[in-house]
């Protein structure tokens, strides 16, 4: 009886394994968590992590996949501003803290304009996504960023 308990362990330990590999298998992440835990989203993301490609983000792009975005990360918190020129898809900048707390969201910014669109607090990361993806997904101030599969640091 104890070895059909070992075989029985040894499979669902293969089959968690395999789950945890075919989950980081996929890349960097970002989990959007709710403030009361609940998993919100989740945002497969190129890493924007140096002065270039922070300055390109997601300019001259026609589509973006539905969950998928950019995470800029800044070596210190700032008060964080950003435009959209040259930028041909509206977006969702969702600014967090050096903690991964939301701290605000600008909804829907308009391609191709220069106004400066920021919050009104220092953030260390901003994840862009499609426009209206946070009213979609309930995204809000206080829902917390969680990444996976790379640590947030800067490449300068």
């Amino acid at each position: 009886m104890r070895s059909l308990k070992s075989v029985s362990l040894l499979r669902t330990c293969a089959a968690l394994l395999a789950l945890i590999l075919v989950a980081s298998s996929r890349g960097p992440s970002v989990q959007i968590v709710g403030s009361n835990g609940e998993q919100l989203a989740q945002v497969h993301v190129e890493i924007a992590d140096t002065v270039k490609k922070r300055e390109t983000g997601l300019m001259h792009r026609s589509h973006l996949a539905q969950n998928a975005g950019m995470i800029f990360i800044f070596p210190a918190p700032d008060r964080l501003q950003f435009w959209m020129k040259n930028t041909e898809i509206p977006l969702d900048m969702i600014f967090a803290d050096s903690s991964g707390w939301i701290v605000g969201i600008v909804a829907n910014a308009a391609p191709y304009t220069l106004t400066p669109r920021g919050v009104d607090t220092d953030a260390s990361y901003v994840l862009e996504v499609n426009g209206g993806f946070a009213a979609r997904h309930h995204v809000q101030a206080g829902d917390r960023l969680i990444f996976t599969g790379f640590t947030p640091s800067t490449s300068e």
